[in-house]
């Protein structure tokens, strides 16, 4: 058997340093090429929506036999759009938590077998910390402290933001992630999954005030929950029947505004809580326009500055791994042949 070549590490002060970025956590491949952590160059993705459309969710097995069709020409791609080979790469950053175990075994066994191939080093990223950390892919990326609102079909998080790889998680859902909410209640109204798009597109037709769905704001803290917005959809439609017409623009622009309000209030209370005047907010969700607007309306009214990456950037890419993996890096994090694929990698 050949021996490993020894790794090689770049170095981070005064050079340029480039970091391909490989996510598989979940239903995307996804692969970029990103500059010192702030330019992009390339950022491919292959989705895998129309496969698991048909089954209302994500089947995991099908999203790892489809991670390990798609990793290696997503791979090549990036590095052909980004006009770069693998010998210009100095650094691979690979999601290797938190995801479904084998989505993310197949991301973390490519960049093994790069780095032995290579010789170059790979780190292992937090698939969260990747989308607090996309805005820093901005021109005016804020620095920390800040508040960042994960958004997610698995994740509604609120985090202080004390540092790069300072995080204190400071609210959190009680039960349904608002993505999920937002597939389930596609679900029962007929809708195709994932349901955050149609909704959002039947809502810009609809009136918000339609049906008055609950806010859950439990206490004074800062936690939220959906799990009985969802059911109050269902015991609307059991009651009234599925929607149609403008009667179905009305329900998804109330139940967006539900949860976009819910969300936007618990925000800027934190900011107020805690002292915080710089906000962000990322994640799948985050690409939702009332969310969007609502938070940034909120915070301008209260003199806080809203800061909200690109949609591109919002759902899962390659790009957000690579700014996570060389801040990971510059903060003293390796990755090695031991490293294992962590489902439940808590971030803080």
């Amino acid at each position: 058997m050949a021996a490993r070549r020894p790794v090689r590490l770049p170095v981070l002060a005064g050079v340029v340093v480039l970091v391909l970025g490989l996510e598989t956590s979940c239903d995307e491949t996804a692969a970029a090429v990103v500059e010192d952590g702030r330019r992009v160059l390339s950022d491919v993705v292959s989705t895998q929506v129309d496969i698991h459309r048909r089954w209302g969710g994500v089947v995991p097995e099908l999203a790892s036999r489809n991670h390990i069709v798609q990793v290696m020409p997503v791979v090549h791609e990036a590095l052909t759009r980004a006009d770069k080979t693998l010998d210009d790469i100095d650094l691979l950053a690979v999601t290797s938590g938190p995801g479904l175990i084998g989505a993310l075994l197949v991301g973390l066994q490519v960049a093994k077998g790069l780095s032995l191939a290579t010789g170059k080093p790979f780190v292992g990223a937090n698939h969260l910390e990747g989308h607090l950390l996309a805005i820093r892919l901005l021109e005016d990326a804020p620095a920390p402290p800040f508040l960042g609102l994960v958004v997610s079909g698995g994740h509604t998080s609120l985090y202080e933001v004390r540092d790069y790889g300072n995080y204190r998680l400071v609210g959190r859902t009680r039960d349904d992630a608002a993505g999920e909410a937002y597939d389930k209640t596609a679900r029962i109204l007929g809708l195709p999954y994932p349901g955050g798009q149609p909704i959002d597109e039947l809502a810009q037709k609809g009136n918000p005030e339609a049906i008055r769905f609950p806010r859950a704001l439990p206490g004074d803290n800062l936690d939220v929950s959906f799990s009985g917005l969802k059911t109050s959809v269902l015991h609307h439609v059991q009651k009234h029947g599925v929607p149609e017409g403008q009667a179905l623009h009305d329900l998804c622009a109330s139940f967006q505004e539900a949860v976009a309000d819910v969300l936007s209030k618990k925000l800027v209370a934190a900011a107020k809580k805690l002292g915080h005047t710089q906000l962000v907010l990322c994640g799948g969700v985050a690409a939702n326009s009332r969310l969007r607007a609502l938070c940034k309306q909120r915070a301008e009214e209260r003199g806080l500055r809203m800061f909200l990456p690109p949609v591109r950037l919002c759902t899962d890419n390659g790009a957000m791994i690579a700014v996570a993996g060389y801040e990971a890096w510059r903060r003293g994090l390796r990755g090695d042949f031991r490293l294992a694929a962590d489902p439940a990698w808590r971030m803080e």
